[in-house]
Order: structure tokens, then sequence, then C-alpha cells
């Protein structure tokens, strides 16, 4: 297959008040598009964003090349890739290389936050949960559930020395095309990567939760 059959995951776009938009982000006009709905909170995490499917994986940019960093979850994806339906493909955070946050408890190196089908749909948070299940793995960390109210989240404290942010996505589906009117993200202030891209220092691992 070529890289045209794969699918880029979209730019997330910020929330209005979010504080670590930059000139060269996308930006959501306003949070009307969420007035009324039932959403999901999620915190958003500081790792890299990658995409399996049944066949092939990538992170964010389609021709992503090889990297130390990606070789725990390139195992993984060749334990749980029969069990991806053709078409579809399961996108989550790699978070086995620290950057920025250091992770000291992580129960994986990569956690779910969408599963699109073969129609390109991005299924509801409940589907996506039951996915993740069946594949054995975790999803990001939920916040909170249920009708979205602006005034909490723009009054919401985000500890930003060990959390980059959050996303609210609507509980419901949605289409590809439609990902910028039902996902926006919240990022701490000054959040980057690292002084120097992280890719182009030696891969220092986050730490996993000790067994119990």
């Amino acid at each position: 297959m070529t890289s045209s059959t794969y699918t880029k995951y979209p730019r997330t776009p910020h929330l209005p008040y979010s504080p670590g938009a930059t000139r060269d982000d996308v930006r959501m006009l306003d949070t009307a598009v969420f007035a009324g709905r039932d959403v999901v909170v999620t915190e958003k995490m500081d790792g890299e964003n990658t995409t399996l499917y049944r066949d092939h994986l990538h992170a964010r940019s389609l021709d992503s090349r090889a990297h130390p960093s990606r070789d725990w979850v390139k195992a993984l994806h060749g334990q749980v890739a029969h069990l991806i339906p053709d078409g579809w493909r399961v996108c989550g955070e790699n978070l086995f290389a620290r950057h920025s946050i250091a992770y000291d408890a992580l129960q994986s190196y990569f956690y779910v936050f969408s599963v699109w089908d073969d129609h390109n749909r991005c299924l509801s948070w409940a589907d996506t949960q039951e996915w993740a299940a069946l594949l054995g793995l975790h999803v990001v960390p939920v916040l909170f559930e249920g009708l979205y109210d602006d005034r909490r989240w723009r009054k919401h404290v985000v500890d930003t020395t060990v959390q980059e942010g959050y996303v609210i996505r609507t509980a419901a589906g949605f289409a590809y095309a439609d990902f910028a009117t039902h996902v926006g993200k919240w990022v701490r202030p000054g959040h980057v990567q690292t002084d120097q891209h992280w890719m182009h220092q030696s891969v220092v691992p986050n730490r996993l939760q000790e067994p119990s």
C-alpha cells in the first residue's frame, strides 16, 4: 500500500481560552459547538501521536521513519494488529519517550484516544472504550463525562507541572470532515516539546507503574 491509503490525524483546534495557542495553531472560534452536547474531557498527554492499522502504523507524519522511541509501540502493534478490522485505525499517544513532562506511573506506553471505522468516522467514546478493551489497550485518562458547561471549563485549573492540558470531544461519534467542530484542546502556556526537538536527543523512557 502507499501513503495515500493512510490518513493523517487532523490538527486539533485550541479552545478559545487555551493559553498555549500560538500564531500558527488552529483555533476554535467559540465553544458554541459543544452547547447542549454530552462531551468527554480527557487528559492531553505529552507523547507522540500514533496511528495503528491492521497492516501499518505511523506517527503524525505519514512518512515517519524508524526511531528508538517507536520500537515499543511497533512491538505492541505486532500483538494487536490482527484484531484491527480492515480499513479501521486506532489513534493514540506513544508515551515511551519522555518529552517535556516526565511520567513515572504509566499503565502502558500507549493510550488510545480515538478509533476510526472504514467509513472514516470517529467512533463514539463508549464504542472507543469497548474497542480499546477488546484490543487490551488503555484509553487516555478521563477527567469528566457529561453535559458541556462552558463556565466550568473556562475556570478549570490544570496542574501544569504534571499535565500538558486536556481535550474536549463530543461523546457521540462524528465524520472526519467534522473533526474541528467536535474536538478542542486546552494546552498549558509555553508548552514545548523540549529545548531541542526530543527526537534529536537521547531517548529517556517514561516509567511504568510498579507491579502491585
